[in-house]
């Protein structure tokens, strides 16, 4: 199938796009990559009067640190990030997931603020999101605003980003020095969506766990901080009963629904075995002083 008949613009500049964005509101949709976006046009699950290409407005591989925190541009690709060395040596876990997104096709054109406002709860660039509380930058015609991750993400495919908005850029703030981490994702096929992944950071000292996060990808509607076990384990030394009790505590506290892919229970169990080898290998890391 193809898609209905649209208008087509390519802006150069962040104000030209969002005033597009203005003048058409809910009947306009932006195209960066159109790893997503296409394939439904072509199904007609969506069908926008118009389309707004803003490959054009910036550097598509924008990656710089700055202030605490790398700052992403929208438009940089997957693989740019898969790639990176400043991803790898300040946020290697994000690293780390990029290398599970579908195949390398999709990794060359697919972009950082398309993933982000597709909201797909199986991706795995939200869940970093949520993981590292990015805070994500929208500009809109006379203004911009920045939300975190936490609340940016409202439901599967659903964000807090308004109809005439367009993200701009993506800050993650960098890990600590010493801080371990670990990523671990189950699909039936290399490049399928995960059924569960499992993504964590760690900071301590004296062999004590100071901060513990946890965040899981698709086991619900939105990426899921598992801040219950993330509780258990501050402040503890991360011994094999006590990763166990956390894994417990991801399992206990996730409520996923059954598909076609997988039935809830086995999602539950999968997130918790997930969480619980990342866990290990984030301590690992982090005990070893290297990230």
């Amino acid at each position: 199938m193809k898609p209905p008949a649209f208008s087509y613009f390519a802006p150069e500049t962040v104000e030209e796009a969002t005033a597009r964005l203005a003048e058409y509101g809910d009947d306009a949709k932006l195209i960066a990559g159109g790893q997503s976006l296409v394939p439904m046009m072509n199904f007609r699950l969506v069908s926008p009067a118009a389309l707004i290409d803003i490959r054009k407005i910036a550097p598509p591989d924008a990656i710089e640190e700055s202030g605490g925190h790398v700052r992403i541009g929208a438009l940089t690709r997957h693989r740019a990030l898969e790639t990176s060395p400043l991803i790898a040596h300040r946020i290697p876990v994000l690293a780390a997931a990029m290398g599970h997104v579908a195949h390398l096709a999709i990794r060359n054109r697919g972009t950082i603020g398309g993933s982000l406002c597709h909201a797909d709860p199986a991706a795995e660039l939200p869940a970093i999101a949520v993981l590292l509380d990015a805070r994500i930058h929208a500009a809109r015609r006379g203004g911009v605003r920045t939300v975190d991750a936490g609340a940016f993400f409202e439901g599967a495919l659903w964000t807090a980003l308004e109809d005439d908005e367009i993200v701009t850029h993506i800050d993650f703030p960098l890990l600590p020095p010493g801080a371990g981490w670990g990523f671990h994702e189950f699909a039936r096929r290399h490049g399928d969506f995960g059924l569960a992944g499992a993504a964590v950071t760690v900071s301590g000292s004296a062999g004590r766990a100071s901060e513990v996060r946890i965040a899981l990808l698709g086991v619900g509607e939105t990426p899921v901080r598992a801040h219950a076990a993330e509780d258990l384990l501050t402040g503890s030394g991360f011994e094999p009963d006590e990763i166990a009790a956390a894994a417990a505590a991801v399992r206990d506290g996730l409520d996923p629904t059954d598909d076609l892919h997988a039935s809830a229970d086995y999602r539950r169990h999968l997130a918790g075995v997930l969480a619980e080898r990342a866990l290990a290998d984030a301590w690992g890391r982090a005990a070893n002083g290297a990230s």
